[in-house]
């Protein structure tokens, strides 16, 4: 692999740091935990300055340890069934109309964690109105019943990323499988009719063309109604390094790659991540569907 670690020009962004001072403020008062902290996502800043964030379920100890990721991994403590009374606190106070929910991977409970995704979405429908729920999921080791489980609250859109291409499986997600993870997505658009389906993959960590594009047709195969491809950056120098730097130009052969195989929505760019103007792009999907 070609490393590199100088950033090109068109992966340089600034946002001032007084303008997500609220949202951080909310965060830490209500004791919540965000996938823009602990993932060290570059575009914390800037969804911060607009009152946005990722709220990440179940803790912020992870029982797996993919190597690209940052969030810690290790043992993780009890569920804390209040965190959902919190996160209502949170939406009104940020004004949010739509929320993105998802966790860290929890191998350790029966269900991964399903029930309380369930409860969390359930809580948050019941006490407020017009507000629009992403959840982005683990593959739950693959059981279905945890699956079905989440998608039977009736989230708006259900995600669950299929990260990189199947042969970088075994360096970047070892935990994680990639036939399992299209099972995860394929299956619940076949079984939840109207439910929109996303997925999303990294780009930059050594994949060739030609499997990049494998993926593309499996996720379009899946029924995948969204995908977003977006740029590895390496969060810490623990985490596997850039193969190289995608340039804007590739990006848009990508996206025009996945229009080409029926994705009625492609969001790919160097900056693009599965949240990233998630409320923007179920708007844009919102406006496709009911055209």
């Amino acid at each position: 692999m070609r490393k590199q670690s100088r950033f090109p020009q068109w992966l340089r962004k600034s946002v001032p740091a007084e303008t997500t001072s609220m949202t951080r403020y909310v965060i830490s008062d209500l004791g919540l935990n965000t996938v823009c902290a602990s993932a060290k996502c570059p575009n914390q800043g800037e969804c911060y300055s607009k009152n946005r964030a990722t709220f990440l379920l179940l803790g912020d100890v992870c029982t797996r340890a993919c190597t690209f990721c940052e969030v810690t991994s290790g043992r993780p403590g009890t569920v804390d069934e209040g965190e959902g009374v919190r996160i209502v606190e949170a939406i009104k106070r940020l004004k949010l109309n739509h929320v993105v929910l998802t966790s860290v991977t929890r191998d350790d409970l029966s269900d991964g964690g399903a029930r309380h995704f369930y409860d969390v979405i359930t809580l948050i429908k019941n006490s407020l109105r017009d507000i629009t729920i992403e959840v982005l999921t683990p593959d739950f080791r693959g059981k279905l019943e945890a699956v079905y489980t989440v998608a039977e609250a009736a989230p708006d859109i259900f995600n669950h990323n299929i990260e990189t291409v199947e042969r970088l499986f075994k360096t970047i997600r070892p935990q994680g499988n990639y036939e399992r993870s299209l099972t995860v997505l394929k299956s619940v658009k076949k079984n939840f009719r109207g439910m929109l389906v996303k997925s999303g993959f990294m780009v930059g960590l050594g994949e060739t063309q030609d499997e990049i594009h494998q993926v593309v047709v499996d996720l379009a195969e899946c029924g995948c109604d969204i995908m977003t491809i977006g740029q590895y950056l390496r969060p810490s120098m623990e985490c596997v390094e850039v193969d190289r730097f995608v340039t804007p130009a590739e990006f848009d052969v990508y996206r025009k790659m996945g229009y080409a195989l029926g994705i009625k929505h492609v969001f790919a760019g160097p900056f693009v991540r599965s949240s990233y103007m998630a409320e923007e792009v179920f708007a844009m999907m919102h406006s496709v569907l009911h055209d």
